[in-house]
């Protein structure tokens, strides 16, 4: 019930709304012609594909429906009627952020399921530290919408490369989500669009209805999970999961030959309740993973951790948080967990006054970062503190400085256009310094650029780092290229010393950085830009999409290896990379 009165729940990368034009697309987009693509050959199985025995689900994951297509019963008849009523008279999609010829458009359009695929390696050669697989998540439609519609809407799809001995295998499947499978046996949508469905008094009374009508005639349980597990990929407790924040991880496993297969909803045996962040935070170092929830009733925030085996430990309710804020992601230190209150929150009188989202921005807001130890049993020892007009959507990293601790992370600049004009939105990188013992907070900009989507070597999590990967929005959330910042440069008033720019009409989405392997025991201790950048980018003139992996050490980010792939990726969230040994453990 929760992303029933609070949509800023409902899975989603607040940075990845489509630029708006102003123009009226070409009807090549319209909603009737938002295509999928047929799936190219399967990859021939030889003795090396064939999957292993699947591993038994963990303990208390939900069960899926049958796969048997059901004939629409007559309550489902006529609420899908009453549904057609309100997207075509009551609430149509009128504004361009909610329509789907515009929100669909070219590479945003939906693709079918791709069993694992042979790819070609068509520039270099892949390195031995990528055997593993490159996992990235994003919104996936299941039906074309029939109202409107906002990227966050979309079915959570995983466009996985696996990748062995320089071969390289794609492999794109729905997270079986309970959403997704009961949709799927029923024919046609039953959930709402949650973050578009919502928008002003009427709508949402009509479509509340409608969603209450199927839950009492037994449509669908809310109980069993309403998310879209379209936003990330988290690896801990030697599990893979699909997350998204309106719900709790769903756990997968990746075969031998590729195949992506969903094991279940996970509750981590009845200790976790609702919901999850998408972007947990694992310490690199003790295993521990840290995470959170949030919603719109208080407390607004509520802290938790899993153990190196991935044992959840108990909630940490904040009660300290003054007002439900969007909190998408958070950051880490080896002594705090960090939390931003933005100017972006729940507020159901925008609804209801002016017939807007319930989600938008507060300008009176004065932002605050709050700290709590990590390892708190309450919330009696968290710090507030003032920083005015930060704008946190993505965290990069922290670190715990002498009676100080420092934040990386891109501030959202004219925040107000953030949900429906993310061509006019700028992202600013900014070093946050707050002094513990003064209270003082300083603020630096690594540089003047668009960016967003930082990435560091994981190894470095919640440690001090010098150097960022970030891609460039030209506009967001199209990233034409990645960036390398050197964030000790402090005598530079713009940090980046590397760049790579993917090409006219080429774009990528969020980069990762995979850390290079020693490749013998003698070899000297590796530096922390020591590794790979990849990307999945597609070229809108020729419609074709690429991996492509980048040195990360040298000054121009130069391409070493592209694969190209045997059908279009559509842009998307966040990524993954898993190495081939923790694969092995799932």
């Amino acid at each position: 019930m929760d992303a029933i009165f609070s949509p800023f729940l409902t899975g989603g990368n607040l940075l990845l709304s489509p630029p708006i034009s102003t123009a009226r697309p070409p009807f090549s987009v319209a909603i009737t012609s938002v295509f999928t693509e047929e799936t190219p050959k399967t990859v021939k199985k030889t003795n090396a594909d064939s999957p292993s025995p699947r591993r038994p689900p963990p303990p208390a994951m939900a069960k899926g429906p049958s796969t048997t297509r059901l004939e629409p019963s007559l309550p489902a008849r006529f609420f899908n009627a009453f549904d057609d009523l309100i997207n075509n008279f009551i609430n149509p999609p009128v504004s361009p952020s909610v329509d789907p010829r515009y929100v669909l458009a070219d590479n945003f359009a939906p693709v079918d399921e791709l069993p694992p695929t042979e790819c070609e390696v068509i520039q270099g050669s892949l390195p031995s530290s990528l055997n593993g697989a490159y996992i990235r998540n994003g919104p996936n439609p299941q039906y074309l919408p029939r109202g409107p519609y906002h990227l966050f809407d979309g079915d959570g799809m995983l466009h996985s490369l696996r990748i062995s001995n320089g071969r390289a295998v794609l492999c794109s499947r729905y997270v079986k989500t309970y959403k997704y499978t009961l949709e799927r046996d029923a024919g046609h949508p039953v959930f709402p669009n949650v973050f578009s469905g919502f928008n002003g008094l009427t709508a949402s009374a009509a479509r509340g209805a409608v969603a209450a009508g199927r839950v009492l005639t037994g449509q669908y349980n809310p109980a069993n999970g309403i998310g879209l597990a379209n936003t990330s990929v988290a690896f801990f407790g030697d599990r893979l999961y699909a997350l998204g924040e309106s719900d709790l991880p769903y756990s997968i496993r990746l075969a031998p030959n590729g195949e992506i297969e969903t094991l279940g909803r996970q509750d981590f045996d009845g200790n976790l309740f609702m919901s999850m962040t998408a972007h947990p935070k694992s310490d690199p170092d003790t295993g521990e993973t840290f995470a959170f929830r949030y919603g719109p009733l208080p407390p607004f925030l509520t802290f938790f951790r899993f153990d190196k085996n991935g044992a959840k430990q108990s909630d940490v309710p904040i009660f300290s948080m003054n007002r439900p804020s969007f909190l998408h992601d958070f950051a880490i230190t080896k002594k705090y967990a960090v939390f931003t209150e933005i100017q972006i929150g729940f507020n159901p009188m925008l609804m209801i006054m002016e017939g807007r989202s319930p989600v938008g921005t507060d300008p009176s807001t004065v932002s605050r970062v709050g700290l709590i130890p990590r390892y708190a049993n309450d919330e009696s020892k968290m710090k507030w503190f003032d920083v005015p007009g930060f704008n946190l959507i993505h965290a990069i990293n922290a670190w715990d400085e002498d009676d100080a601790v420092v934040l990386l992370a891109p501030n959202i600049l004219s925040v107000e256009h953030t949900l429906e004009r993310m061509d006019l939105v700028h992202a600013l990188i900014e070093e946050v310094r707050i002094d513990l013992k003064t209270g003082i907070v300083t603020r630096r900009p690594l540089s003047t650029r668009n960016l967003d989507f930082g990435v560091i070597n994981p190894s470095y999590i919640g440690k001090k780092n010098r150097f960022i990967y970030a891609g460039v929005g030209d506009p967001m959330p199209k990233i034409s290229g990645v960036v390398k910042l050197d964030v000790s440069q402090q005598e530079r008033r713009d940090c980046i010393v590397a760049s790579r720019i993917f090409g006219p009409g080429c774009y990528g989405g969020e980069p990762f950085f995979v850390p290079r392997e020693r490749e013998s025991s003698d070899e000297t201790a590796l530096e922390e830009d020591d590794g790979y950048v990849v990307s999945y980018v597609h070229d809108e003139n020729s419609g074709e999409s690429k991996f492509i992996v980048m040195d990360a050490k040298s000054p121009k980010l130069e391409i070493i290896a592209v694969v190209k792939l045997p059908r279009r990726v559509p842009y998307g969230f966040h990524g993954l990379f898993v190495k081939e040994t923790d694969l092995n453990k799932l």
